[in-house]
């Protein structure tokens, strides 16, 4: 019989990927702040549905669902809560 060399212990850990621990070195314009079309696009509808659905608002919605997507971003890319799992 054949002895492994390796500890069971060595054998049964899985292997840590590196993971930075601070974003004090990134640059802050390095990050994309912009949400996909697809989630401006429910937010936006979600407002036009709580709002009573009026008509001829559908620009504005989206104007204020995007904003609101960006602030929300920026505001958790800024203090760091991104990486945090």
């Amino acid at each position: 019989m054949k002895h492994n060399n390796h500890s069971q212990a060595q054998s049964h850990q899985p292997a840590k990927a590196a993971r930075p621990t601070s974003t004090a070195g990134l640059n802050s314009a390095s990050f994309d702040f912009t949400p996909a079309p697809e989630e401006v696009a429910r937010r936006a509808y979600f407002t036009y549905v709580n709002q009573g659905s009026p008509d001829g608002c559908d620009v504005q919605h989206w104007l204020q669902a995007e904003a609101e997507l960006t602030a929300e971003r920026k505001l958790t890319r800024t203090h760091g809560f991104q990486n945090r799992n």
